[in-house]
């Protein structure tokens, strides 16, 4: 087999992957944490097998699903991060980023944080408990990343990062699941407490030298 075809036929699996992660999307979107895999391969028009010889098993396409939905989220993120606005402004519209991620999807994230008692038809639910803290460790490592490179945090300045990247992300995690479910404020007065909580010492920090600024 030559190259090209060899590049074919990647790129004809790449997008046959794309297609089942869609269907995987449209059922998440539809039942939530209950999603199962006879589901998704109904949607898909495919068998079971073949949706698992294109992911391994559940665990690969919980952690497919999970990259693609984080790396959207991380980039609405760093683009609420990157506007041209006073930094408690974009400290407040990161925030609501995120809140406003899991609020127009909340199936999506249910499904991704939420374990399943049971899927349909004998099919057992996603063990999500195995997958969501990877996914919350790397938001928060990306986070700390945001900071070190923009804040001057003096002395141990990279470990303090880290310690902000993964506290900041619990945070909004317990925060917005918490509202998510009661629904006792608005979006807005949650993000202001929020921003609140975390102010003080972010304004206190100078911008680091030579780097993008916060």
């Amino acid at each position: 087999m030559d190259t090209t075809q060899r590049t074919e036929q990647q790129r004809s699996a790449d997008r046959r992957r794309r297609e089942l992660l869609e269907a995987a999307d449209r059922v998440v979107l539809r039942d939530g944490p209950q999603a199962s895999m006879n589901a998704i391969a109904a949607e898909a028009g495919i068998t079971k097998p073949i949706l698992y010889r294109h992911f391994g098993d559940k665990g690969g396409l919980y952690a497919a699903l999970a990259k693609r939905h984080t790396d959207a989220l991380l980039d609405s993120l760093r683009a609420a991060l990157d506007a041209p606005a006073e930094r408690r402004e974009r400290v407040e519209a990161t925030l609501d980023t995120y809140l406003a991620a899991i609020e127009a999807r909340p199936q999506v994230y249910r499904f991704l944080m939420h374990p399943s008692e049971g899927g349909q038809g004998g099919d057992q639910g996603f063990d999500v408990g195995k997958h969501s803290a990877p996914l919350l460790r790397r938001m928060g490592e990306e986070l700390a990343q945001v900071i070190e490179e923009r804040l001057d945090l003096g002395p141990g300045s990279q470990q303090l990062a880290r310690v902000w990247g993964h506290g900041i992300v619990g945070m909004m995690h317990a925060a917005g699941d918490w509202w998510l479910g009661e629904r006792p404020c608005s979006r807005a007065e949650l993000v202001r407490s929020l921003a609140d909580l975390l102010w003080g010492r972010l304004a206190a920090a100078g911008d680091k030298m030579g780097g993008p600024g916060f």
